[in-house]
């Protein structure tokens, strides 16, 4: 094994890779790392990455060989590559595309393995083999309606399928984008949008991972001009369902007439109908059927978009799982998910085909600058005394409603001026004290559509200093000018909350291009220790969180 002293990485034998922060080379080499392999930490001068079946098989199915991974360790690596390493990229990345699926003239679909010892354990497999019917020795017919149920199952058994079945058709849908906005502003896509596009251009199914402010609804919409077929786009809320037809309106040639809007308040199924994750999973009952998932066969979709796809429900899973036969895209800041189906979201959707770190788009303008900081208070004996005595999953709302937490709050909106300050939280009584003390409108989930529209309309145009929000507006709010993001209280230790509540300063700003978050924390207790679990994504993606404790101010 030659020493290479000025390589930048080192290569442990159980796949973990450290890179050197400081390296000449050290952000080209990041960035071919990021191709497969997970970003775990980024401490001051070393940078952890791992290397997983998942991060393995995304790189895969976007075209990497273990000899294109292995070689490039080696070129990098100051220690070389552990052999039993190398054996083991090899062996996870031959598991990729050793079962494909395909389909026969009859309709039905083919699972195809060459290597007949490992076909055959797969139809002996108590749970698959039941389902599957011998057509010969390297195939298996299996019915088109289980095509997401066997890549789920063989994901599970560690052999994730590469479908080559292809997809129905779907209405034909003539669609352009424009090449100037309504006020005679230029439209054309940036650079690295272009480059996502190609990417799922070239699969037709499968995840763009972008931070928030990169323009993903953008890359959606080229996205869907490119494919030209009757699309359904499936958004967290309502707020996001008017955002998404508004881009659409106001960035292609459709006519309002095109576009549908399918909610609680509406519903019209048009040639593009945008819909929420809530209204899918709409019951009848607590133990009643799902009213509105015959969404999906409304319309002859040709192309089913997924914003905020880490967000997919469980009933709406299920439903993908059938819907195999349409493209497929998945947009995603994060594909972190707090229930560990990232995998799900691999064989129902389709790989991670494109991720576009938020550092570098941070050092090239295209989201602001965002300074993280953990304002850290002591809590009043009575009410740590109440702390200490309560069961332990009421300790964190105690400590998250810290009554000092409001003085904290009052000096960091002063700090900025009052201006363009967003406020966000999870205990209603919290947020309604705070708006009340700060004199400032409060949108929860109670708060109608139009009204919490109208609120952030005043809020971009500067008519509003100071926005009170909940949790309705962690997803597809648009608010490009907040220069301050000031979190009470969050979902216990949620990572992907605390990724989209970062996201919603990262716009990109007029001048200095700059933002501050802020995370108030009471110290020694739960709410600290969550805290330290929400910002390991944000950590992972290069931030730096700086603390101080709030008795020390003047």
């Amino acid at each position: 094994m030659q020493f290479q002293p000025d390589a930048p990485l080192i290569v442990e034998g159980m796949g973990r890779v450290l890179l050197e922060e400081d390296h000449l080379r050290a952000e080209e080499v990041r960035m071919g790392l990021a191709a497969f392999a997970h970003q775990v930490k980024t401490p001051e001068g070393m940078h952890t990455f791992r290397l997983t079946p998942l991060s393995l098989w995304n790189a895969a199915a976007s075209g990497w060989t273990a000899g294109k991974i292995v070689s490039f360790l080696r070129e990098n690596s100051q220690w070389g590559v552990p052999r039993s390493l190398e054996e083991e990229i090899e062996e996870t990345m031959e598991r990729y595309g050793l079962f494909r699926l395909e389909t026969h003239p009859s309709g039905s679909l083919l699972l195809i393995c060459e290597d007949p010892e490992r076909i055959r354990w797969v139809a002996d497999h108590h749970i698959v083999g039941e389902r599957l019917v011998w057509v010969d020795q390297h195939r298996l017919r299996v019915d088109p309606v289980d095509r997401g149920w066997i890549k789920e199952e063989m994901m599970r058994l560690g052999y994730p399928v590469a479908d080559g079945a292809g997809y129905e058709e779907g209405e034909p849908l003539t669609i352009r984008l424009r090449d100037r906005l309504a006020d005679g502003e230029p439209f054309r896509l940036r650079d690295y949008q272009k480059q996502a596009v190609e990417v799922f251009n070239r699969h037709e199914s499968g995840v763009l991972v972008l931070p928030c402010g990169a323009g993903k609804t953008v890359i959606g919409l080229a996205a869907l001009a490119q494919v030209g077929r009757a699309t359904l786009i499936l958004t967290p809320n309502a707020t996001s369902v008017q955002q998404w037809i508004r881009e659409i309106t106001e960035k292609t040639d459709l006519s309002p007439d095109d576009v549908g809007e399918y909610t609680a308040k509406r519903k019209n199924v048009r040639p593009i109908t945008v819909a929420t994750y809530q209204i899918l999973t709409h019951r009848d009952g607590q133990d009643g059927t799902f009213t509105h998932l015959d969404l999906f066969d409304r319309r002859d979709w040709g192309f089913i978009i997924y914003d905020e796809v880490h967000l997919l429900p469980a009933p709406v899973f299920r439903a993908t799982a059938e819907l195999q036969a349409r493209r497929r895209l998945g947009l995603t800041a994060t594909l972190v998910r707090e229930d560990g189906r990232e995998g799900d979201v691999f064989t129902l959707i389709g790989p991670k085909r494109f991720e576009m770190p938020w550092k570098w788009m941070e050092q090239h303008g295209w989201i602001a600058k965002a300074e993280c900081v953990e304002v850290r208070v002591s809590m009043g004996d009575h009410r740590y005394q109440a702390y200490r005595e309560a069961k332990r999953q009421h300790r964190y709302r105690i400590a998250a409603e810290n009554p000092n937490k409001l003085d904290v709050l009052e000096h960091l909106v002063s700090l900025h001026g009052g201006k363009q300050v967003l406020v966000i939280g999870q205990y209603l009584s919290q947020l309604q004290l705070i708006a009340e003390r700060l004199r400032a409108p409060l949108i929860t989930g109670s708060t109608p559509q139009g009204e919490r529209e109208s609120l952030y309309r005043a809020f971009r145009e500067g008519e509003i200093g100071v926005l009170v929000v909940s949790k309705v507006a962690n997803f597809a709010v648009d608010l490009p000018d907040t220069k301050a993001a000031i979190q009470v209280s969050g979902t216990f230790g949620s990572r992907q909350e605390e990724a989209q509540r970062l996201g919603r300063i990262l716009r990109p700003k007029e001048g200095e291009n700059r933002a501050s978050f802020y995370n108030i924390v009471t110290r020694n207790t739960v709410d600290q220790e969550y805290a330290w679990n929400r910002r390991r994504f944000l950590v992972e993606q290069g931030y730096r969180y700086r603390w101080v404790d709030a008795e020390q101010w003047n």
